[in-house]
């Protein structure tokens, strides 16, 4: 359908004017402006289907271990990850003549230990989980892009002989005093112990993991030089593996590797603690397996669309450029609002999946490298949209993606230059000035269907345009 002359939109075309520094004739200029201007509307139909996002780059300072089915869908999520290990630069232990905790006059750990902090997780918290801690036998490469399917056993970097833990776990750790557990200082966490005997790549045997790292210092401080050096050539990292369990998820914000020890100061006697943590200054990478069948089965459903995270499911959608540009060649283009409207989940219940709370449009040629090439949305191919939910909205809406329209005209190059892609993703910003600074997949555990597909029940998708021009 088409409105000319729309009265409303007359104060927010005139702000797209050109602006003269004078003023002298304003009352005049304005009125003949807007006696020559046209405006018309349309909208057109827009088509979606779901596709199958195999892999993500996993590039989040979140660790993500435990295994899950959305009680929705039936899709079982298994989450690992690995992490390395950030150090202060030039870190130091205390002087030898310092420690208390010996043996036969060597250096010793007096215990050591790995905690996996978070502070979200999903499901129930007294369901029985296993995972195991393997230890990495090389570093990951700072110049490789690692996905989400990366898997660090078939790929040969866990070390054969290394350490390999079994932890039994409740994401609720009962052994800890409620007191404690709900006290403002506490953080819960699983604990890894690695004070079992220890052989090292060069054969040489130590009481425990912890004794390995101070006597490695004492040998090479210089391996602690930095994060580099340190995963390089004393901890190249770990990896935390999901083998059991159903019904729990941890969302791990810090790793911490912590090496105990006892010393003197000032005549008294001290507790030490080295620790070591799993930070964005670190490389980390989450490995997300989905069930494949049930995954192909719901982008199979062409009654709606899905957004599905982690590395679950994405909406494709085509746009109608040849038909919103027919017939409007010399026209501008003000605005062009496309609204995706939520579908309310089926099965609501305690562990319901949340739904995605922040999306991006790119074009979908653009899926793999704005991610690798960790750019950030610009409003002309790229825009991101926010959930809104009310009494009355059930939607994310991209208020204007006019500039993709134009970009996409003008770059006919590609079969799929018409075509765009919705992304759940997770946005840094800067505090003072609320500018983007970061964009990456989001790899929490969400769940959405939209409105959409070839068999779609409801109202069709639509793109709403204004136009404008001078008679």
């Amino acid at each position: 359908m088409k409105t000319k002359y729309l009265a409303s939109l007359v104060l927010a075309i005139l702000t797209l004017t050109a602006c003269d520094d004078t003023t002298d004739q304003i009352g005049t200029s304005l009125s003949n402006n807007m006696d020559n201007l046209e405006i018309t509307t349309d909208t057109f139909i827009v088509t979606t289907r779901s596709i199958i996002a195999d892999s993500v780059l996993s590039r989040n300072t979140i660790g993500y271990v435990g295994k899950i089915k959305d009680p929705e869908t039936g899709n079982y999520i298994t989450g690992d990850f690995m992490t390395q290990f950030h150090t202060l630069e030039n870190y130091a232990f205390p002087k030898t003549d310092s420690i208390v905790s010996k043996i036969d006059g060597m250096v010793v750990a007096d215990s050591c230990d790995i905690r996996l902090f978070y502070t979200t997780s999903y499901g129930d918290s007294l369901t029985s989980m296993k995972l195991n801690a393997h230890e990495m036998d090389s570093p990951m490469l700072e110049d490789r892009l690692y996905y989400s399917n990366f898997d660090p056993k078939a790929n040969g970097y866990l070390r054969e002989g290394g350490i390999h833990v079994n932890k039994v776990y409740t994401l609720t750790d009962l052994s800890i005093p409620s007191s404690k557990r709900y006290s403002n200082d506490y953080t819960p966490h699983i604990l890894i112990s690695l004070n079992d005997e220890y052989t090292a790549k060069d054969g040489k045997s130590y009481n425990n993991y912890g004794t390995y790292i101070m006597q490695t210092y004492l040998a090479h401080p210089e391996y602690f030089k930095n994060s580099l050096t340190f995963t390089k050539n004393v901890v190249p990292g770990f990896y935390f593996e999901n083998t059991s369990g159903l019904g729990a998820m941890a969302y791990v914000s810090t790793t911490q590797l912590n090496v105990y020890f006892r010393f003197i100061s000032k005549d008294s006697v001290y507790v030490g603690n080295a620790s070591f943590s799993g930070t964005e200054e670190v490389l980390q990478q989450t490995r997300i397996t989905n069930d494949r069948n049930t995954i192909e089965r719901l982008a199979a459903d062409n009654t709606c669309t899905y957004l599905k995270t982690p590395a679950g499911i994405f909406t494709e959608m085509t746009l109608p450029v040849d038909d919103i540009f027919r017939g409007h060649e010399t026209d501008s283009i003000n605005t062009a609002k496309v609204v995706l409207t939520r579908i309310n989940d089926s099965q609501l219940g305690t562990y319901s999946l949340p739904v995605p709370s922040e999306i991006m449009m790119i074009p979908a040629d653009s899926l793999y490298s704005f991610f690798e090439n960790g750019d950030i949305t610009n409003n002309r191919t790229s825009y991101t949209a926010t959930f809104s939910k009310t009494y009355n909205t059930n939607t994310y809406t991209f208020n204007n993606i006019s500039g993709l329209l134009s970009y996409m005209k003008a770059n006919r190059n590609s079969e799929n230059w018409n075509k765009v892609v919705i992304i759940p993703v997770t946005k840094t910003t800067n505090t003072s000035t609320g500018a983007i600074t970061k964009i990456v997949h989001d790899m929490s555990l969400t769940s959405t269907r939209l409105v959409g597909g070839s068999e779609n029940p409801h109202e069709a998708v639509k793109i709403s345009v204004i136009y404008s021009k001078f008679k």
